[in-house]
């Protein structure tokens, strides 16, 4: 039955049938087929595959980021960082990545980054001189850090499908989204050794301290969304509530950017991306009832272990398995798919659940910005108007760091769990 689905999931998908329709289909056919239960256990299990309370937190920090991008908030971000690093040699560019780890506050995902603060960022490049493939190839990279600073959408959905703590993925984020962004800074750095980029007039620390008034009350949701979680006043579904209220304020009545007339299509752009999303957890979710009831997890881990049993190599061999299907498959669906199969695997080789979150939501981010089918390559080719391939070669030198922090972050657990430990007792 194992057998079927598989083939059949992957014909279809050669065919460009979607995700969510290609498993949908080949989980059908295979219980018609293969299994005493009737095809209708099928939909049972989509409908108890989305019958959990964490999942109301996605459409919530959706419509978060669609406020935000609505209400012109991404503007006052940008703004404000490059009033901080833009005299630096290659300063827009470190600006980029700058305002991507702010954002990454609000949103909660890569596309949502690329797409929102990309045409911002890459015109503001483009006008002082950076070559629009790189423009690109920085807003792509730094999109990357979108899902790994909290809220993140991939979180909620990993957390609802292990059983652990979205609270403490939230906290664990912290610190790679921080490698993140470091690591690209620094390959910025070092690619506009001896002057190479442009950089602007340093802006006096009055016009520092506007700026950041005029962005401060945006940046201080991700500050109201941990303290509120770590705090214990709200649970991870009930941030999502407070975040997009909190936009909802912010852009209606505070900033006055968002109009009462433009909030219907901000409410179906969110019901749009929430009905793909859903979809794609439901039908998959029922695929993971196969997976339970042939026990083919539990044999997964057997044969692994037949190979090696060091962490190590275990790891390594996730990593690679994961980085390859992020860059071929859409990553909500490689996360909802590979989890039930991969988790008991590195729990086994001792990895702690939280920790093995954040490697897997790093892999799949990654796959994001990865060719050949990134969505962020795609999107943000998009936005610079450059074509694909030129998008491809531009991102290549931005892989390099982006696998040094994924090093980092397999490789020293202590680094990820100590402040989910330490917040989380």
């Amino acid at each position: 039955m194992i057998t079927a689905v598989i083939l059949m999931f992957a014909v279809l998908s050669f065919l460009s049938v979607p995700i969510a329709f290609a498993t949908g289909i080949a989980v059908s056919v295979a219980l018609a087929v293969f299994s005493p239960f009737p095809p209708l256990v099928m939909f049972q299990k989509m409908v108890t595959g989305v019958d959990n309370y964490i999942l109301v937190a996605i459409p919530l920090f959706v419509l978060t980021g669609n406020l935000m991008n609505a209400g012109g908030i991404t503007d006052r971000i940008f703004t404000f960082v490059r009033s901080c690093l833009g005299h630096r040699n290659g300063g827009l560019a470190h600006a980029n990545v700058g305002a991507s780890l702010l954002f990454a506050g609000m949103s909660g995902s890569a596309v949502a980054d690329a797409a929102g603060m990309g045409a911002i960022e890459i015109k503001a490049m483009k006008d002082q001189g950076y070559r629009k493939d790189f423009a690109a190839a920085v807003t792509a990279a730094s999109s990357v850090v979108g899902p790994i600073i909290p809220p993140s959408i991939p979180f909620v959905i990993y957390g609802a499908i292990a059983e652990v703590s979205v609270g403490q993925l939230f906290v664990a984020g912290l610190v790679p989204g921080l490698l993140v962004a470091i690591s690209l800074s620094l390959m910025i750095a070092w690619m506009g050794r001896g002057g190479r980029f442009p950089h602007e007039a340093r802006v006096p620390w009055g016009g520092r301290l506007r700026a950041f008034g005029r962005a401060a009350l945006s940046i201080a949701t991700p500050a109201i969304i941990l303290i509120g979680l770590i705090g214990g006043l709200f649970t991870p579904t009930e941030a999502g509530a407070v975040a997009a209220a909190y936009a909802l304020i912010l852009s209606l009545v505070v900033y006055r950017t968002l109009r009462v007339r433009d909030l219907p299509r901000v409410l179906v752009d969110t019901m749009i991306t929430t009905g793909i999303v859903t979809f794609v957890i439901s039908n998959v979710s029922a695929f993971s009832w196969i997976l339970a009831i042939s026990h083919a997890g539990e044999a997964f881990v057997e044969s692994v272990r037949g190979l090696t049993d060091n962490p190590l190599l275990i790891l390594l061999i996730i990593n690679v398995c994961l980085l390859v299907l992020g860059a071929l498959i859409e990553a909500g669906a490689v996360l909802i798919i590979m989890t039930p199969i991969l988790l008991p695997l590195a729990v086994s080789a001792g990895v702690d659940p939280v920790h093995f979150g954040v490697i897997m939501v790093l892999n799949l981010m990654i796959g994001v910005a990865t060719p050949p089918v990134g969505m962020s390559l795609f999107v943000t080719a998009h936005v610079a108007r450059i074509p694909l391939e030129a998008m491809i070669r531009a991102i290549l030198p931005f892989l390099v760091p982006l696998f040094a922090a994924l090093i980092v972050v397999t490789n020293w657990p202590q680094l990820i769990l100590f402040l989910p430990r330490l917040l989380f007792p």
